[in-house]
């Protein structure tokens, strides 16, 4: 495919990246440079430098691209899909599509870490959490996770570090769906734990097993009662996971009350497009007593300065970033624009119409068992809530075939047995056609339908009794509930977003249109390879991009995050030492400064973490890694190396580095996350790695949703290829390595994203942004090093893409914080950097190459201003406690104070800076008291009181 060159008014990438021509030149001087080519020079080191332009092409115009990507989309055939195993049709309300999904208020925030301009999205995440704790009748339920069968695996690993006896048998339902049980079968084997897999009445024996996993209802569509399994599981002393369906629960006794300890499972069928495998809401609920052990975010209910409500992230002590090793997992992100559009799905329906969604859908199922009952078709499940399984036997392949010429795809469980799963979009006419599939001519009128639950499993108890889901039912409502929340926030949208190690760039508008057309938007992931034409085409471009981006040779979309493109570059390091023999080689080498999720990472790939030192401008020690690694040499599996590193410097050593690591056995594993300032200039499978994952929701434009979806797929040399993940619908079970995700391509529906933003972006385009996006970190750097300390510079005084301020002394001279500047700049307009990460106490800018000169010189006077607030304290003007930094951020409460008694204005406090009245932002809460919310742990939405409060 060629791109087109297009003049200035429709060339993408000069409207991508923020500084014009002349503002660059400005800011290259203040920078002390005569060129960006100067510049690269003395920030990247020469002996990495790729020599040859990237060979993807001129850049398309947005009308080109949008013209290209209906090219592709009309590749793709939509059918009716009734293949069900844990995907199913549902329609997504256009006033939550609208306003959620397509809303650059709710798809450009960022992880709700700063809880004080994060309110909006905290509250939906809460009645996603408030939701899956009803629905399955348990105490507590995280913010979301990856997909239903990683929430599996995170069910089984939490029954594990639960009981801590040293148990490692875990029981694994037959009928789960097969790719949650290929998934459980990957996390389990590094791990040393034996996965016995059989009949819950038949095959279970529960002594020294540490739990169990059933599925409710299997994947057959059988609504079996688990209570006596369960039992038994309990009484041998293990703990029982059920995988259950969320919209099945309003009519079925839920997993809490038949005993189980945790529940998992998927929000997809509350509105969110099946999209080809994702991106997806996955759930796990637990009982109170498994609440610290539980993975992933948890949005807590906790209280502001003037005791007012406000929700935070809770017992954070749980991530990886604090546990490293010792994590309970590796999960570092959510779902969370999917679980917002699950719970709003849930808010606009309300129990009532949840239940009347579930009956008219087990109606349609009973019409359809009566109708192929009177064909003489023998059904599995006697029971069924919207799954029939049907005997037919050697007529599954034809009866297959005539309901595709119909335009439906039915689920061939084997040569003699058709699964069908109808669901909300399902009609009369299809139920007629699957009739005709079966050799029948029936009339959908023909039937009375009738329940085909078991009596003694039919739900009683009461669900989303809460108001907020009894409140919002007519569009109107619901919209201005959904305005509401997002005017609470503060996302991209608004402002800059500096986050270091985050790229917090911009989403291009043109990208995203794509992702919620029907041919992208609609397909069954198991749908028939002929029928996503238009996906393989785009994935075997982008994954032809990604690697002549990077370097290597071959690609895998199928880890659904960063943290799961880790653990699937760690597994393909491990099989590929197994392969040749050598399988002892299990330690692997991670520098302090690393990412928290890298030793999760190996530790869950089943290695032992070595720590490497840092020196002291944040490199990794090259003399300790020589050392270690001769040390473990006949042990050795890799090193884990973040680069540019983690404190944003390109380090001269890389290319030895790897060498050393090669020299010694290992592999080297380089983490993608700060590839954003390499695109262009380096390539990491030039200068010596083996595996990267790459953050296509960082680099490559897909947006961070409020912290998630994301993608993290792995590209790797040629000798890994054969170890990249596979996946039962695509090879049988017989790939080395197993699935890490649910879908055989993961979040596939965004990645068109990914490519229409290369696309659009070409060769040159991409090279410049990298430039930028360096020069960016620079102006910084340089404008701000008079009044903050840069803590790590290259030898020529250069950083990267990011840049480490150290207000640290500050707490020494004045006992001003990070934090109080972090919530400071809240009433300046913008969000905060990162805070204490790598290092405690600092703050790390990475401004990207989309943010305009004026966007950065705006976050500079914020930054220069707080300084000199600072400086008053220093100065004895103010103690720290009654200084405005210490009472940041502002609201409206302290506008209208009445008894107002500080001693700065309410003017130095509300609008500092000379901030604009008509354009402020006000924090909705004051600053969040953590310790509360840690000592009261309230998961679910508050008493009607305290809502009604709020």
């Amino acid at each position: 495919m060629a791109f087109k060159s297009f003049d200035s008014h429709t060339d993408f990438a000069r409207r991508h990246i923020g500084p014009s021509p002349e503002d660059i030149q400005e800011m290259l001087e203040a920078v002390g440079v005569s060129s960006l080519e100067e510049l690269i020079q003395q920030t990247l080191p020469a002996a990495i430098r790729q020599e040859a332009p990237l060979s993807i092409g001129e850049g398309m115009s947005e009308a080109e691209l949008l013209a290209h990507m209906r090219e592709l989309a009309n590749k793709n055939r939509v059918c009716v899909s009734l293949i069900g195993q844990g995907y199913y049709g549902t329609h997504l309300p256009p006033v939550i599509q609208r306003n959620i999904l397509e809303n650059p208020a709710w798809y450009t925030a960022y992880t709700p870490y700063q809880p004080e301009i994060s309110q909006g999205r905290l509250e939906a995440l809460l009645n996603f959490q408030t939701m899956v704790a009803d629905l399955t009748g348990l105490d507590i339920a995280n913010a979301s996770l990856l997909d239903e069968a990683t929430a599996a695996a995170e069910g089984m690993a939490l029954a594990h570090r639960s009981l801590k006896e040293g148990r490692n048998r875990f029981f694994a339902d037959r009928n789960l769906h097969p790719q949650t049980l290929a998934v459980l079968q990957t996390r389990a084997e590094p791990l040393g734990w034996e996965l016995v897999v059989g009949d819950p009445e038949a095959d279970l024996e529960p002594e020294g097993l540490f739990g169990a996993i059933f599925q409710y209802p299997d994947t057959l569509g059988e609504v079996r009662d688990l209570r006596g399994p369960i039992e038994r599981v309990k009484k041998a002393g293990g703990l029982v996971v059920v995988a259950a369906d969320l919209l099945a629960l309003t009519l079925l006794t839920p997993p809490g009350e038949l005993g189980a300890d945790i529940a998992v499972g998927s929000a997809q069928r509350f509105g969110v497009p099946m999209g080809y495998g994702g991106p997806h809401a996955g759930y796990i609920a637990a009982r109170d007593a498994l609440k610290r052990g539980l993975p992933g975010r948890l949005v807590g209910v906790s209280v502001d300065a003037r005791g007012n409500r406000a929700l935070r992230l809770t017992l954070q002590t749980r991530e990886q970033h604090i546990r490293r090793e010792k994590a309970t997992s590796n999960i570092c992100t959510a779902q969370v624009l999917l679980a917002v559009v699950a719970s709003m799905y849930a808010v606009y329906y309300g129990p009532k119409g949840l239940k009347a969604i579930a009956e008219e859908v087990h109606r349609k199922a009973s019409v359809l068992a009566q109708g192929l009952e009177r064909l003489g078709f023998r059904r599995v499940n006697k029971y069924f809530f919207d799954t029939l399984t049907v005997e037919a036997p050697g007529q599954a392949d034809q009866i297959v075939r005539r309901a595709l010429e119909q335009g439906i795809n039915l689920r061939r469980v084997d040569a003699d047995r058709v699964g069908i799963a109808l669901d909300e979009t399902t009609t009369p006419e299809v139920v007629e056609a699957v009739f005709r599939a079966f050799g029948g001519e029936f009339r959908y009128e023909a039937f009375e339908p009738r329940e085909h639950l078991p009596l003694g499993l039919r739900r009683t108890s009461a669900y989303l009794t809460h108001p907020v889901f009894n409140r919002y039912h007519s569009e109107t409502e619901l919209l201005r509930y959904m305005r509401r929340l997002a005017d609470r926030d503060l996302a991209l949208d608004r402002a800059m977003i500096p986050l270091g190690s985050c790229t917090m760039k911009l989403n291009p508008t043109a990208a995203l249109m794509p992702i919620t057309w029907p041919e992208f938007a609609h397909l069954h992931p198991f749908a028939p390879a002929e029928q996503a034409e238009g996906y393989r085409e785009l994935m075997e471009r982008l994954g032809r991009w990604l690697c002549e981006i990077t370097g290597y040779d071959a690609v895998s979309f199928q880890p659904n995050s960063g943290a799961q493109g880790e653990y699937a570059g760690l597994l393909a390091i491990r099989a590929y030492h197994r392969s040749r023999g050598e399988g002892q080689r299990r330690v692997c080498l991670i520098p302090s400064s690393a990412h928290g999720t890298n030793p999760a990472s190996a530790r869950m790939a089943g290695m032992e973490v070595v720590v490497v030192a840092c020196d002291e401008r944040g490199y990794v020690d090259l003399a300790d890694l020589e050392a270690k690694a001769r040390k473990y040499a006949d042990t050795l599996a890799a090193v884990m190396v973040t680069y540019p590193s983690t404190h944003g410097v390109f380090e001269e050593g890389i290319r030895e580095l790897c060498e050393i690591v090669h020299r010694y056995g290992g592999q080297v594993y380089l983490d993608g996350a700060n590839l954003n300032a390499q695109v262009g200039l380096a390539r990491p499978g030039d200068y010596g790695a083996d595996v990267s994952h790459l953050n296509l929701h960082k680099t490559f434009a897909i947006p961070h949703g409020g912290g998630g979806p994301g993608m993290g797929p792995i590209v790797v040399k040629a000798h890994l290829a054969p170890f990249l993940p596979g996946h039962p619908v695509l090879d049988g079970g017989t790939a080395p390595v197993g699935p890490v995700s649910a879908a055989p391509f993961g979040s596939a529906s965004i990645l068109p994203i990914s490519y229409a933003y290369i696309a659009m972006m070409g060769s040159e385009g991409l090279r410049r942004a990298t430039e930028v996006a360096i020069l960016n970190a620079n102006y910084i750097a340089a404008r701000l090093e008079p009044y903050y300390r840069v803590l790590y510079k290259n030898a020529k005084g250069r950083v990267a893409h990011e840049c480490i301020l150290d207000p640290r002394p500050f707490k020494q001279s004045c006992d001003i914080t990070a934090e109080d500047i972090a919530k400071r700049l809240i009433d300046y307009g913008f969000h905060a950097p990162t805070m204490s990460f790598p290092v405690a106490g600092t703050l790390m800018v990475e401004p990207t190459e989309s943010e305009s000169k004026r966007e950065l010189d705006r976050f500079i006077a914020a930054m220069v201003a707080i300084r000199e607030e600072i400086a008053r304290v220093e100065r004895g003007e103010l103690k720290a406690e009654e200084s405005p930094l210490r009472h940041a951020p502002h609201t409206v409460l302290d506008l209208a104070d009445e008894h107002w008694n500080r001693k700065y204005t309410r003017t130095e406090g509300c609008f500092p800076g000379g901030q604009s009245a008509l354009d402020k932002y006000f924090s909705p809460v004051n600053r969040v008291d953590n310790v509360y919310g840690d000592r009261h742990v309230v998961c679910t939405c508050p008493p009607v009181e305290e809502y009604s409060r709020g």
